[in-house]
């Protein structure tokens, strides 16, 4: 109790420390640009994480660690709008909460305390991991599908950024077409298409998707039918999930051993053993079958 106590101090002294080493002017500056940016987005939610973001970012940037921070956010997509400080200040939350529970219920034992607060502070890690991987699987689930819809279009004539503004605006939205959105947005504010796809390649560090920005710009570069580079590339991506379906496959007679040692199996031999052991209990030795 005492030793939760003495944390959970030096946890709030941590945090005024670093206050009182950050000026004046940068407290105002956030002042005033969270009130722009209030008065800019009054429909969007404000997060209260966002308090404590330039303390974490200072900490991050000291620890190295924002830059995976900020990378890993941005696959949380538009749902959430967090930044590394804020999502940083999500693990210091969870905790602070762990340590109001370990008081508030009177729990004892430093061992107990010790991995509660380290399974606290890592549970936030294991969910972005989770959103992040989720993500990933649902632009490679849409990458085929979408790979298509690019084909019928420069089929039919058109180009590849018009292509991608007529499904943008006939197809319903997925993973795939948000970051090819977001492509369309880098071109538009003037950047190359071949320095767009590479970002976007780069950002997303997914086999299928480099091997979509590759096709794109070795047809650019070297003269071929872009239709023909998009129909290579909707038969790769499809015979890629095929084999990872396959291997998903292969793994489960191992996930289902799990189940059949620890759940099945017992409950048959207690099905089938159980009368027989009753009746040995009961000195009944005379069994019929």
């Amino acid at each position: 109790m005492e030793f939760a106590l003495l944390f959970l101090i030096a946890f709030i002294a941590f945090y005024l420390i670093l206050l009182g080493f950050s000026k004046d002017e940068e407290k105002i500056n956030l002042a005033e640009r969270i009130g722009r940016e209030e008065s800019a987005n009054k429909n969007k939610k404000t997060s209260m994480l966002s308090v404590f973001a330039p303390l974490n970012d200072k900490l991050l940037n000291k620890m190295g660690a924002k830059s995976y921070y900020s990378q890993q956010m941005y696959f949380l997509g538009s749902g959430y709008n967090w930044k590394a400080g804020e999502f940083f200040a999500l693990k210091e939350l969870a905790v602070f909460a762990f340590i109001i529970v370990f008081l508030g219920f009177s729990l004892k034992g430093i061992w107990l305390l010790v991995i509660g607060l380290i399974v606290a502070f890592f549970l936030p890690d294991v969910w972005l991991r989770l959103q992040v991987s989720k993500r990933k699987e649902a632009i490679r689930r849409w990458l085929p599908e979408t790979v298509d819809l690019l084909y019928l279009c420069v089929s039919a004539g058109l180009d590849f950024l018009s292509s991608l503004k007529w499904i943008l605006r006939k197809s319903r939205t997925n993973p795939m077409l948000e970051e090819l959105k977001t492509v369309l947005d880098e071109v538009n504010i003037g950047k190359s298409r071949v320095q767009a796809l590479k970002d976007m390649s780069k950002r997303l560090s997914i086999p299928d998707v480099s091997s979509f920005v590759q096709g794109i710009i070795q047809a650019e570069r070297m003269g071929t039918p872009v239709a023909e580079a998009f129909n290579i590339i909707s038969e790769d991506s499809r015979y890629r999930r095929l084999q990872r379906g396959e291997r998903q496959a292969m793994k489960a007679p191992l996930k289902i051993l799990i189940p059949l040692i620890f759940f099945i199996l017992p409950a048959v031999m207690i099905i089938v053993g159980g009368p027989i052991l009753i009746r040995f209990l009961k000195g009944d030795f005379n069994i019929t079958i």
